[in-house]
């Protein structure tokens, strides 16, 4: 495909900043939609390197905005959708921003990419929309099952981006990441719990439920899988699952890792990290295998082995000290 601008909203979040520096690592020009704030933060942007930004186009504004993502992708040939509420515990507090961000946001980047003429977008959904696995390994064709606000709300955002393809022809795929990990990756997420507690001299890990198992996949694979599938024509009006094809449970997954940081420490499960009854999603295991077959994507971080080695390089981010400090260690938010 023609390599025009690509517009990636969410671009200053975990998975979104790693995204545009590949896309500029191979040369591709950016235009990175960030969240408009009164600090002029650009996000994980901040932190990327000088020289790589200087390539970005940065345009600030809110997904909740027709206008302004139509502004945004003016000039843009294809788009990278990533720009999402993604807090599963905030969702049960404040499910209604999750419908104006998620569902009302994604709306709104189709039907500008509809007016545009954009030849790819690429919208970003998650695993979650399975629910819990009711046959493994999952693949594109398995039930959705909203058991959460926040896998409601992007269950709607695929279904409203899907039917912009099947309605007006606009050039939808839909991309499912299983749980991505790496740097910069928010510490409301399961692994950097797990590693500022350890980093912080904890002794005691405090988690959430521990039996419920999940697919990880490492950021530079989630990365490779959005970007093969903007440059493949075949995966148009396609749902693709990205996902490692391993599973781990919560409490292994703890083990694992004090034992690559080094640590013995004990492992809880706190009441106020629990999901309400019904919610918690049991299992996660992505059947990868359309990925392969339509891009011919596969993920260099799979198995156990790919496991380790992702998590060692996310252990060895956070240990930096700078990197360390911007997190509130063994502190729970939603």
């Amino acid at each position: 495909m023609a390599e025009g601008r690509i517009l990636v909203t969410g671009a200053d979040g975990f998975i979104g900043s790693h995204l545009v520096e590949a896309l500029v690592a191979a040369g591709r020009p950016v235009r990175a939609f960030v969240l408009y704030n009164s600090f002029d933060s650009r996000g994980w942007l901040d932190h990327v390197a000088p020289a790589t930004l200087a390539k970005v186009e940065i345009v600030a504004g809110d997904l909740r905005d027709g206008p302004a993502v139509a502004r945004a992708m003016e000039g843009c040939t294809q788009v990278l959708h990533l720009g999402a509420l993604i807090g599963i515990p905030y969702s049960y507090a404040a499910p209604e921003s999750y419908i104006d961000v998620n569902v009302k946001g994604t709306l709104h980047v189709v039907e500008a990419a509809r007016r545009h003429g954009v030849e790819k977008v690429v919208v970003t959904s998650t695993s979650e929309v399975y629910g819990t696995a009711q046959r493994v390994p999952i693949d594109e064709d398995h039930p959705l099952v909203g058991q959460s606000p926040y896998a409601a709300s992007k269950i709607g955002a695929d279904q409203i981006a899907l039917a912009y393809w099947r309605s007006f022809g606009v050039p939808v795929a839909v991309v499912r990441p299983f749980n991505t990990f790496g740097p910069r990756q928010s510490a409301r997420a399961v692994i950097p719990t797990i590693i500022t507690q350890l980093a912080g001299g904890a002794e005691r890990i405090r988690l959430g439920a521990l039996k419920p198992t999940r697919d990880l996949s490492y950021v530079a694979d989630t990365v490779s899988g959005m970007i093969a599938t903007l440059d493949c024509e075949r995966a148009v009006g396609e749902t693709i699952n990205l996902g490692s094809g391993h599973e781990i449970a919560i409490g292994d997954l703890a083990l694992l890792i004090a034992r690559l940081m080094g640590r013995k420490a004990a492992i809880e499960s706190e009441s106020s990290r629990l999901r309400p009854a019904g919610s918690e999603v049991e299992r996660l295991l992505a059947d990868n295998r359309k990925a392969k077959r339509v891009m011919n994507w596969s993920p260099a971080y799979g198995g156990e082995d790919g496991l380790a080695r992702g998590l060692e390089a996310t252990i060895a981010w956070f240990r930096d000290p700078a990197n360390l400090a911007r997190y509130r260690a063994g502190q729970y938010t939603v």
